[in-house]
């Protein structure tokens, strides 16, 4: 029996419950116990901030999405996008969040045999393994029909060849599942198959893409060259096609879409703290409405797309059609809001605002990068232009 819930009616809660607010603030707590600049300091260090993954693991929040029968908390995206948002808000980085329990432990508690869920999706769920996501390559982008990299079967064996680009988080990752296409008896590629590589396999080496500062976390142009795979590593069985991979595509979005909403939460929070202390000709430079409305039209601007990511999370949790386009809307609305928030906060400090001092500098990449990744503004509105309002496909 796979590790998967069965369709259920979407219910969208306005009150969060007393579960959600007592995890909300563990999660914020824990967070809290590290130094304000711990992922500066991670970054400094070049090392994954494996101690506050290991601290939010040790209390089961880094599975709360995952089926109660697998060993995680079972409740749905809808949890684990609370705690992403908490992290977010407490100016902690913890990008393997996004990949190894949204994207990997929703494919696998959706298309893994028992045996595969025994190996990887228990360890998922307790934090004890960390597994990263490979699916662009520098000459698909977005378009996973151009895949190059090829997974061919050699009798019992599967053999893996082509590169990645873009990957994150792989330096703190035990595994890789990578998307890579079926190479058939033809030579032609065919759909889609999943597998997972650690990441000590012989033959798998890695480049670090130099970044601005986004966190402790890094990118790598992966390499698999002759790579040797059981059959058993495939996941959804071979030439298994999108549909597992959407089904980790969307929680991606979701979480996507969490973390931008809790950066800019912390962005505003910030900013109206420095606006009611903040006094120049007599008063708080927030009674001015030049000060005040900009932060007031992100507030408004934030609290729209958290709904949206809130629906995103009912609809994926409840396997109903539509959690595709709310995940995309919920993304593209979460990154736009974050990215207004931190600008005006910054706006609001004046030049403070670009002091390391003041934490929002700092963020500015890292809700800028939310426009562009993991799916781009432009292909999401592509998306709700041809699916949600039935124009015809532009590209």
């Amino acid at each position: 029996m796979r590790c998967m819930t069965t369709a259920a009616q979407a219910a969208l809660p306005l009150v969060p419950s007393e579960e959600e607010r007592q995890i909300r603030e563990a999660v914020r707590g824990i967070c809290d116990s590290f130094p304000e600049d711990y992922a500066r300091q991670k970054y400094a260090a070049d090392e994954p901030p494996t101690e506050l993954w290991d601290a939010l693991a040790a209390k089961g929040y880094l599975g709360v999405n995952l089926p109660e029968e697998c060993g995680g908390g079972g409740l749905g995206m809808r949890g684990l996008a609370a705690v992403g948002e908490e992290i977010a808000a407490a100016g902690k980085s913890l990008l393997l969040i996004v990949v190894s329990p949204a994207i990997v432990g929703n494919i696998l508690a959706r298309h893994g045999t028992d045996q595969q869920n025994e190996r990887w999706l228990r360890g998922i769920a307790a934090g004890t393994t960390k597994i990263a996501f490979a699916i662009t390559e520098a000459d698909a982008g977005t378009n996973s029909h151009n895949l190059s990299t090829s997974v061919e079967r050699h009798g019992d064996t599967l053999v893996l060849r082509g590169q990645k680009t873009y990957i994150s988080g792989v330096e703190h990752a035990d595994a890789v599942l990578v998307v890579a296409r079926s190479r058939l008896p033809d030579g032609s590629l065919g759909p889609p198959s999943l597998a997972i590589v650690d990441v000590d396999t012989p033959g798998f080496t890695r480049e670090q893409i130099p970044m601005p500062y986004l966190g402790p976390d890094k990118q790598w142009t992966l390499f698999f060259d002759d790579v040797e795979l059981e059959a058993e590593r495939l996941i959804g069985g071979e030439g298994g096609g999108l549909a597992p991979v959407f089904d980790g595509l969307n929680p991606e979005r979701i979480m996507g879409a969490a973390i931008a909403c809790g950066a800019g939460r912390r962005a505003l929070s910030k900013a109206a703290a420095y606006a009611n202390e903040r006094a120049v000709w007599g008063a708080p430079i927030g009674t001015h409405q030049g000060i005040a409305h900009p932060l007031a039209e992100a507030k408004i601007e934030l609290e729209l797309a958290r709904l949206m990511m809130q629906k995103a999370c009912a609809l994926y949790d409840a396997g109903v059609p539509g959690a595709g386009e709310a995940s995309n809307m919920a993304k593209y609305a979460s990154a736009e809001a974050a990215i207004k928030c931190v600008d005006r906060a910054i706006q609001a400090h004046g030049g403070n605002g670009f002091a390391l001092e003041y934490g929002l500098s700092d963020m500015w990449w890292g809700v800028r990068l939310t426009r562009t990744a993991p799916v781009s503004r432009e292909m999401i509105l592509n998306y709700v232009a041809e699916h949600s309002l039935g124009l015809p496909k532009s590209y």
